[in-house]
């Protein structure tokens, strides 16, 4: 088996469970490409360094990797998936970071993961992704997001018009400081923190937000994954931010701006106690009731 490694960065006492981790796959024989970062800022055991080959870039990485293993918190996972891109390598996301709703294995359970990899003893989750298409280049050669994309105000900037068209056709202009396009897998993120609906990672939808509007009479709406939406935006300000996942753009209030859905998927593992539902009540207490 062949295994990447890969996180944003770790702090000294986590060193232990990177050691541990190494170890274990060691263990098994199997063949690891450790993220340069990690590589240098560790004291790595030589009997280990040996056998460790480092990768830095999305070109170091290709379809004989069997598994691309995230080490942080939900950003680390968003990080990874735009180095895998459409590389079909499925992610698993140990979670080193806080709330961990996307990296769900926690860090004592690493262990459990290297056999559930070994065996083969997993479930793979295919998640859909948000494409942006725009007649200037943005978001250099990852031009995808699996949460959501976001057009946003300025800062310090006056609310914003957004002239929204589904296929074409007219959908609504929303007065406000934003708007949201998620994912399924986005919907328990942004999306619901600004009272949009939870929806199920397999349902081929995706839900439009207003952030802030000034509207009382506007609401979140789910739309088939097919469609293409596109934008125009007015207001005060000559230019408003764009946003994949956590990346972001600042762009000119003339650009032309459509998402749709992205031609290839992403995979993420996770271990076969780990379902949808489970997580919403472990990470978010979704339906907690003192009388349950």
């Amino acid at each position: 088996m062949k295994v990447a490694i890969y996180s944003r960065g770790l702090d000294i006492e986590q060193e232990n469970p990177l050691l541990i981790l190494l170890e274990e796959l060691n263990m098994h024989d199997a063949e690891i490409l450790l993220f340069n970062t990690l590589f240098e800022q560790f004291n790595i055991p030589q009997q280990l360094c040996i056998k460790i080959k480092q990768f830095s870039k999305h070109e170091d990485l290709d379809e004989t990797v069997d598994c691309i293993i995230s080490l942080g918190g939900d950003g680390t996972m968003l990080d990874t998936i735009t180095l895998i891109r459409e590389k079909n390598i499925p992610v698993l996301g140990i979670n080193f970071g806080r709330l961990g709703f996307l990296a769900s294995i926690s860090r004592e359970e690493l262990t459990v993961a290297v056999d559930a990899l070994i065996n083969h003893t997993f479930i793979i989750d295919k998640r859909t992704l948000i494409h942006l298409d725009s007649n200037v280049p943005l978001f250099e050669e990852a031009p995808f997001a699996l949460n959501e994309f976001t057009i946003h105000k300025k800062d310090t900037s006056p609310m914003i018009k957004i002239h929204t068209y589904m296929n074409g056709e007219f959908l609504n202009t929303y007065w406000a400081d934003g708007l949201i396009v998620s994912t399924p897998t986005g919907s328990t993120g942004y999306n619901l923190s600004c009272n949009g609906p939870i929806l199920f990672p397999d349902s081929s939808s995706l839900v439009i937000t207003p952030i802030c509007p000034h509207n009382l009479n506007v609401r979140s709406i789910v739309i088939p994954d097919n469609n293409i939406i596109s934008f125009e935006v007015e207001g005060r300000a000559e230019e408003f931010i764009v946003a994949m996942d956590a990346r972001r753009e600042l762009v000119p209030k003339s650009i032309q701006l459509a998402v749709r859905k992205e031609a290839f998927n992403i995979s993420l593992i996770r271990l076969n106690e780990n379902t949808f539902l489970s997580t919403l009540r472990t990470k978010l207490t979704w339906g907690l009731d003192k009388r349950n």
